[in-house]
């Protein structure tokens, strides 16, 4: 009986383990200073003309993205305040994006605008996947 009582419990305890690992590679729901949105949300702010930005790598960005979006990589040591500046100023609105909700980039991305003095962020947690799920077109 303890036999099979070990095995259920290591069982047990290499499951948690593995949902530990996967759910640290899950970007967080909400950024403190940026305001999250969902696809439908997205759209209407691109019709409204906000600023996308891709914080994806550069081939991602090339093979598809969100039409009119800017490229900016948040994982290259082009991700600084004054290349953000360049494409959006403080003072205006930007909508940050990546792959989707297994994605962490729009989120850092995001955070760090956040601690550079952007006050105007949304967070776009689904992404690219959001957005082709929904049928809208890509570029």
């Amino acid at each position: 009986m303890q036999k099979y009582l070990l095995i259920i419990l290591s069982i047990v305890v290499v499951s948690l383990a593995n949902l530990a690992a996967a759910a640290e590679d899950i970007a967080p729901r909400h950024i403190v200073g940026a305001t999250t949105i969902d696809t439908d949300t997205a759209r209407l702010l691109l019709a409204r003309g906000y600023v996308f930005i891709d914080v994806r790598k550069p081939e991602d960005f090339h093979s598809a993205h969100i039409p009119g979006a800017r490229h900016l990589s948040v994982n290259s040591e082009d991700f600084t305040a004054s290349n953000l500046q360049a494409i959006v100023s403080k003072h205006e609105a930007l909508v940050f994006y990546c792959n989707g909700a297994h994605c962490l980039g729009s989120s850092k991305a995001s955070q760090k605008a956040v601690e550079w003095g952007w006050r105007h962020i949304f967070y776009y947690r689904d992404g690219i996947q959001g957005w082709k799920e929904a049928g809208f077109a890509v570029d």
